[in-house]
């Protein structure tokens, strides 16, 4: 797995991306630390770095959507995981592919980008630069004041979270071997 440390510009992700082409996933957590519950994104892809898997490339961003754009850029799988406010229970899991549906933008008003999340989805959809897969987890906050760590129940779902993508993990991986045993068998 790839250790790629922190870039919220597009310029660094530009230098990211390179990084991460021979990978078949890209895990991208999205959030600012010291606005505690709109750092799930950060704290997920923290944790899944920890399991160290080759075909798994990890990134954290701040949500400015010209380099979230820029990060997909050569993905295949792209998983995208930040706090929502959409005024539901906090610690609610939403699940959206990008393929087959919008994202709702109101989900994912918190950034401090006037260009965010469901921007930059939304535009690549526009643009047709969409990666192959892409699957967005928003987790519902609670608080989005200045300070550090999650609340009760946003941890709890990020634990869920966290379990969810080691399963897409393993389906991605499983999906990459039969690919390519059939392009070995099909010259």
């Amino acid at each position: 797995m790839s250790v790629i440390t922190h870039r919220s510009d597009a310029k660094g992700a530009k230098k990211l991306h390179n990084r991460h082409e021979h990978h078949s996933m890209l895990v991208i957590g999205i959030g600012n630390t010291y606005r505690f519950d709109d750092a799930v994104g950060l704290h997920i892809a923290q944790h899944i770095r920890k399991i160290s898997l080759v075909h798994v490339a990890v990134i954290e961003q701040s949500g400015d959507g010209a380099a979230v754009m820029e990060s997909w850029k050569d993905a295949n799988t792209v998983i995208l995981i930040d706090a929502v406010s959409s005024g539901g229970k906090p610690g609610t899991i939403y699940q959206f592919d990008a393929h087959k549906q919008s994202i709702p933008a109101e989900f994912f008003h918190y950034s401090t980008h006037a260009f965010g999340v469901a921007e930059a989805i939304e535009l690549a959809r526009a643009l047709r630069q969409l990666p192959p897969h892409l699957i967005v987890y928003g987790i519902e906050g609670k608080s989005f004041e200045a300070g550090v760590g999650l609340s009760p129940d946003v941890e709890k779902a990020a634990q869920e979270v966290v379990e969810r993508i080691k399963q897409d993990m393993k389906d991605n991986s499983s999906q990459n071997s039969i690919e390519i045993k059939k392009s070995l068998n099909n010259p």
